[in-house]
């Protein structure tokens, strides 16, 4: 995520921080760099005006020239304009409403309005929400009822049934006697993607809204359309009372020039982030830990939060208490690593949160992807129970059957044994010296150098 803005302020920032002193000529050449970096993210040109000013007038300060630390002053400087252009602080849903609150969702076709309501309403059940009921006033695209019944039968919401024969306006009126008499607090409304200037269809959202009072009214928009989302947003919010954005697709945006130009042009807050196809990748949005990421400086705080909520709890602590026994660490334990690596978002999700990434070269960020994660969960998936609990058996026929029903090579079933060896290896440092002599031995163990695959490092 925003991976060409971070390697690009990457460069510029750490050319700063050899600076003994700051002159007006490497703070000109600063923020030339940084305009050109912003302008190639795509964020909006008032934006980056405004931006490259604020910075410029508070690095020209006399208690930044007077520093000991004038880059790292600077780049703190950097890191507070990110904060303030992007909003301060995370603005939450206000869903103090007499139940049930609505919450009523808007944009454009194709930008992940019917996956961002099954997302939404996971999350509200996350926070402790008892009963969220969804329905879907889209009666032009086809399927897109079926698509957000199915998505609600997956999450656990309740669905409200609809029909493209029926008026998005009855649906909406009978939505809400249905919601009122099931008990649910919240209801999510889906509705047709629309163009700003199709003059009938913003004319039924707006009596939609009429209709629903809905305590939220959420432009759901791709991160992936730059500057124009911030756009597309401001002109909804001329036509319609927005609260807040939903910002989709940002695990494919390198650049991040929507992130970054919403909040300034329509001055609407960016509540949550949609950070993957599944229903549990959406995040909600801290101004902080984004400038923190875009900065090179990892997001530390969200993955704690992220291994709270997806890590199963039950397994870690059985597989601690094994270890602790002196139990060996097999590979359906090594397995069982992985796939909670991939509940997280994959290794990529991953090194996205961790500090110092954005300095990592392409060539060893590539070889640690999550592709060759799968392949080993495959290759594992090919052996038999024992070959699983006893990998010392595992020899030359037996490779070739592993290798040929997980449709790899044989030399694919060594690399995994091998890699296997050293984290059993890391596992019973477990029992004796804990997690700090672990960590210390994790380093060059990732496939092409780092943490091996599945994260052993992590407690679960």
């Amino acid at each position: 995520m925003f991976d060409n803005l971070t390697q690009r302020l990457g460069k510029v920032l750490t050319n700063l921080r050899g600076q003994g002193r700051l002159t007006d000529d490497n703070i000109k050449e600063t923020m030339r760099e940084v305009r050109m970096a912003l302008l190639e993210a795509d964020v909006a040109l008032p934006v980056v005006r405004e931006f490259i000013d604020q910075v410029k007038q508070k690095a020209m300060g006399e208690e930044v020239m007077k520093s000991l630390t004038p880059g790292q002053t600077l780049i703190k400087i950097v890191n507070d304009e990110l904060i303030h252009v992007m909003g301060e602080a995370n603005e939450a849903l206000d869903l103090a409403a007499q139940p049930p609150a609505v919450i009523l969702m808007a944009g454009l076709q194709g930008s992940g309005k019917t996956t961002s309501v099954a997302k939404l309403g996971r999350w509200l059940l996350q926070q402790g929400k008892k009963k969220i009921s969804v329905v879907s006033c889209d009666v032009y695209r086809p399927a897109a009822i079926d698509q957000l019944e199915t998505l609600a039968r997956d999450v656990g919401l309740d669905f409200i049934s609809s029909s493209d024969d029926e008026k998005p306006l009855d649906i909406a009126k009978r939505a809400l006697k249905e919601t009122a008499k099931g008990f649910a607090e919240v209801l999510i409304v889906d509705t047709a993607g629309r163009l700003h200037v199709d003059e009938e269809m913003m004319g039924e959202i707006k009596q939609l809204h009429q209709v629903l009072d809905p305590v939220e009214t959420l432009f759901v928009v791709d991160s992936m359309t730059g500057q124009d989302a911030a756009n597309t947003a401001k002109a909804f919010n001329d036509a319609l009372p927005l609260t807040g954005v939903i910002l989709t697709k940002a695990d494919g945006d390198a650049r991040g020039g929507a992130a970054l130009s919403i909040r300034q042009i329509t001055g609407k807050p960016i509540k949550f982030i949609g950070v993957g196809e599944k229903t549990d990748a959406l995040e909600a949005f801290h101004p902080d830990r984004i400038a923190s990421r875009i900065l090179g400086m990892g997001d530390v705080l969200s993955l704690v939060e992220e291994v709270g909520r997806k890590v199963d709890q039950e397994k870690a602590t059985k597989l601690a208490k094994k270890l602790q026994k002196g139990k060996g660490f097999d590979l359906e334990d090594f397995k069982e690593q992985m796939l909670q690596m991939a509940n997280m978002g994959g290794m990529s999700g991953l090194l996205d949160k961790l500090p110092g990434m954005g300095e990592i070269p392409d060539h060893v960020k590539n070889q640690v992807n999550d592709k060759e994660v799968g392949r080993l969960i495959a290759i594992i998936n090919s052996m038999t129970p024992h070959e699983r609990a006893f990998p010392a058996v595992i020899k030359g026929s037996r490779k070739r059957r592993i290798a040929a029903g997980s449709g790899t090579q044989v030399q694919d079933v060594n690399k995994l044994l091998k890699q296997f060896m050293q984290m059993q290896k890391m596992m019973k440092k477990m029992k004796g010296g804990g997690m700090k002599k672990m960590m210390r031995g994790m380093a060059g163990r990732f496939p092409g150098g780092g943490m091996p695959p599945g994260g052993g490092g992590f407690p679960f």
